[in-house]
């Protein structure tokens, strides 16, 4: 359930608004994009609603698209059940000198094109985006509104109880290992799966395998988060024990897993390299521990690395999420008319039974750069499993099942940039 703040909407000059989108993509990314232009195109006070064709990078190359000419007829509503980032997405950092030349570079093309309202849908980078673009307007006394709408399958931005996309993902990632678990219990000879789950820092998606449980001792039995250093030792101890409950065992682990001295897993691997930006690739530590468990304890062993899927599937959308990320698209526009800028929508959440959620802002200074953690204390001692405290958050964020429009031949509907 979903209710706005009150707000008084004041009288403008008609202006337009550009939105835009940054950062991974996630299922509901476009549920927010399809909040932020359905209520722009709603209101007298704005006139054209314009987005940026990959993000404030294709801004600066002049790749912009008008709403009003793009979509005709119910194409728009198809928005909020296509998955991925409908404008394109980049990864561009804005210079951390107000004073550079950038700046007036940008504003001036906003001149150009009677921008009164900047959206960005993005997480950690685009808030970054979104704090130096609101300074720099208070700076010049510009009337431009800057505003953040939050996204991250990590679900790692503070200030608010959960990001739109987490609720999906963890949808995925739940539905995901009860699967794998379901094929395992197949066989009674011992075996050792492991669960690669999105999170270099955060655990919050690899937490989201703890509700794949349908009763106490259920599989995974064991879940390993970034927030804790993880032992070798300790680990294979940890699976011997568990085979007396089942002789297949389920481990769901994060790709940042990483020991005490904050080496990650997967640099264990003799194979693994490093990405354009000089960051370790984190991708395979499952597959390291899988050769652990079979060397070491002679059993069976596989890996599953649940790669982009966590992201983009439609069809395991959250009905909870998809209807926040509208939502919080639309209090966004309706906050900036109110007169908001340098603020990120936020999540509050009031109560977990029955699940009672609003919407809010926050200063985006306090929250662009910043990083939210599984609590420790929802983490067990030992580190291996999580608590009911991560369960009672989390249930209500995946509920409800989004029906995704097909098209003549059976598959998914989505809609494309041409």
């Amino acid at each position: 359930m979903v209710r706005f703040l009150p707000i008084q909407i004041e009288t403008l000059n008609r202006k337009n608004l550009i939105v835009g989108q940054s950062g991974g993509p996630t299922a509901v990314i476009n549920s927010s994009l399809y909040g932020v232009v359905s209520e722009g195109l709603l209101q007298d006070s704005i006139g054209h609603v314009y987005g940026m064709v990959n993000g404030i990078e294709g801004f600066l190359a002049g790749r912009v698209l008008d709403f009003q000419e793009v979509f005709k007829g119910n194409d728009l509503e198809k928005l909020k059940t296509t998955p991925g980032a409908y404008l394109g997405s980049c990864r561009y950092k804005l210079p951390e000198d107000l004073n550079d030349p950038v700046y007036p570079h940008l504003f001036q093309k906003f001149e150009e094109l009677d921008i009164g309202y900047f959206f960005y849908i993005g997480g950690n980078d685009s808030m970054d985006t979104v704090s130096k673009l609101s300074r720099y307007a208070e700076k010049i006394n510009s009337p431009i509104r800057v505003i953040g709408e939050p996204k991250t399958i990590d679900n790692d931005l503070v200030l608010t109880d959960h990001t739109p996309g987490f609720g999906s993902a963890a949808r995925y990632v739940a539905s995901t290992v009860r699967e794998i678990v379901t094929d395992a219990n197949v066989y009674e000879t011992k075996s050792v799966t492991i669960v690669e789950i999105m999170g270099r820092h955060a655990g919050w998606l690899t937490a989201a395998g703890a509700l794949a449980r349908k009763y106490t001792g259920d599989n995974p039995l064991l879940i390993y988060l970034p927030e804790t250093a993880f032992d070798q030792e300790a680990f294979l101890s940890k699976v011997q024990e568990c085979f007396e409950k089942n002789p297949n065992v389920i481990v769901c682990v994060s790709e940042g897993i990483h020991d005490e001295k904050g080496t990650f897993i997967c640099e264990y691997d003799n194979s693994v390299g490093t990405d354009s930006f000089g960051h370790k690739m984190l991708a395979g530590c499952g597959k390291y521990l899988e050769n652990l468990v079979r060397s070491r304890l002679g059993v069976k062993a596989r890996s599953v690395e649940l790669n982009v899927s966590q992201r983009c599937s439609s069809a395991m959308m959250s009905a909870a999420d998809q209807q926040e990320a509208v939502a919080a698209g639309q209090f966004g526009v309706r906050c900036a008319l109110k007169g908001e800028t340098g603020k990120m929508v936020s999540y509050v959440r009031d109560s977990n039974v029955p699940y009672r959620m609003r919407l809010g802002l926050e200063d985006v200074n306090l929250i662009c750069n910043k990083e939210k953690t599984v609590p420790l204390e929802w983490i067990s001692e030992d580190g291996s499993d999580i608590t009911q405290d991560f369960i009672t958050y989390a249930l209500p964020l995946i509920q409800g099942t989004v029906e995704v429009p097909l098209g003549t031949d059976g598959l998914p509907d989505f809609v494309y940039r041409k």
